[in-house]
């Protein structure tokens, strides 16, 4: 008798054993079917609930995204610490990162956007925000940004093109306003503690109201529906016609991944797509690619507040 429950036990052990072995083996099968898009943080609402659901409708295939500050997510991706079948990122300057560590070969223009400041319309300096420069009587938005007890949110310039692209918008209206000192007024610090969040929750805190107002870019937060300031060409990093006679003529430097001190510089507003070459499923990402330049992949781009592409692919 004992023998005979002691052999049903083990056979009731292994069978559960290999029910468990199926179905981890089925988890790890589905994982490795799922397409993944790693994209700049700004992206999750174009990317998530527009471009991502109707490829993956169209495609039959099980999308997932992953949207961080980009320069961040670059060097988690061209370390290892993360993968993706495609990357999506505004500026060229992450997509360098992944040129170098020999993940990618080109980079195509698939959207763009520019600089604006956006700001919660129930806090207590909306209505100031929304009047800003509207006539004499109102202060401009940068003279609005300087009031004392203003919260204002960015991101991390060493992690971030928005942190470092707000920054460059500062030191442009200081040049263009002629107001000596104005992005330290506003700004504070280049890596002000008491400013920087992460992007991809910026937006969120802004609504929440944990701060009054923040950069953005446009289609960001007309995806968000939120209201903000549009800001003239000369500021807000669109207009390639700018782009050495006075973007150019600002810089900042901060710490590089190596320790050493580098100086940045603005970068075109335009979101370019790669695919990488170590993507699971890299017939699906040349398609994904394709589908963001197609005209229903623009449509949606457009639909989300974001501009044609511009340019031309990077390193061709």
């Amino acid at each position: 008798m004992k023998k005979w429950i002691s052999a049903r036990v083990v056979a009731t052990v292994k069978h559960t054993l290999c029910l468990a072995a199926a179905a981890l083996v089925v988890a790890h099968a589905k994982a490795d079917d799922t397409f993944r898009v790693a994209y700049a943080g700004s992206m999750g609402v174009v990317m998530d609930k527009a471009l991502g659901p109707a490829f993956a409708q169209r495609e039959h295939v099980t999308y997932q995204g992953q949207g961080e500050g980009a320069y961040g997510l670059a060097r988690l991706l061209a370390s290892g610490r993360s993968s993706a079948d495609v990357f999506v990122s505004i500026t060229p300057g992450p997509m360098a990162i992944l040129k170098d560590a020999g993940l990618i070969d080109d980079a195509v223009p698939v959207a763009s956007t520019r600089m604006v400041i956006a700001y919660n319309p129930k806090g207590r300096f909306g209505d100031a925000l929304r009047l800003a420069g509207s006539d004499a009587s109102h202060p401009a938005w940068w003279q609005v940004l300087q009031t004392p007890g203003l919260r204002f949110g960015r991101t991390d310039p060493a992690t971030d093109p928005q942190g470092q692209n707000i920054v460059f918008t500062m030191l442009l209206a200081q040049k263009y306003y002629h107001q000596p000192g104005l992005a330290q007024s506003v700004l504070g610090d280049i890596r002000n503690p008491q400013q920087v969040f992460g992007e991809g929750g910026l937006l969120t805190r802004l609504e929440a109201g944990q701060v009054d107002a923040a950069s953005g870019y446009e289609s960001a937060t007309r995806s968000a529906k939120l209201p903000y300031i549009a800001l003239p060409d000369e500021l807000n990093l669109s207009n390639p016609a700018f782009a050495k006679a006075w973007y150019d003529t600002v810089d900042f430097s901060l710490p590089g991944a190596d320790g050493k001190t580098k100086t940045v510089r603005p970068q075109p507003l335009v979101f370019y797509a790669a695919k990488l070459k170590n993507a699971a499923h890299p017939e699906a990402a040349d398609r994904f690619i394709a589908f963001m330049t197609s005209a229903q992949g623009q449509q949606l781009f457009d639909a989300n507040g974001y501009g044609q592409p511009k340019g031309e692919p990077l390193y061709h």
